[in-house]
């Protein structure tokens, strides 16, 4: 039987991956109407796209946000079930440059 530490970090894994294949910004895994699984790729200060040399991902699983529990509520009345295999991505916006 596997644990409650490795399906986490199983988890955590496949939402990484994710977010790094896709050089994506964030990554969510629904794992049930109450809980999630998201991986945000950290960025500071300006808009400049990120450096090849380093990656920061902040992982959290836990409580979904408010924008989330929208995304619930769509697929509970769709007729989905939990956990959702699909792997949802968002990706940044950069600025355009001025001329």
């Amino acid at each position: 039987m596997i644990s409650n530490h490795e399906l986490r970090a199983r988890q955590s894994a496949k939402v990484i991956r994710a977010l790094l294949e896709a050089d994506a910004w964030k990554a969510v895994l629904y794992l049930s109407p109450t809980e999630v699984a998201r991986a945000t790729r950290r960025y500071y200060a300006s808009n400049r796209k990120p450096d090849a040399k380093r990656v920061e991902v902040l992982v959290s699983i836990g409580r979904p946000n408010f924008l989330e529990r929208e995304f619930v509520r769509d697929c509970q009345k769709a007729g989905e079930t939990f956990p959702i295999a699909k792997i949802q991505l968002k990706f940044r916006k950069y600025a355009k440059k001025q001329q």
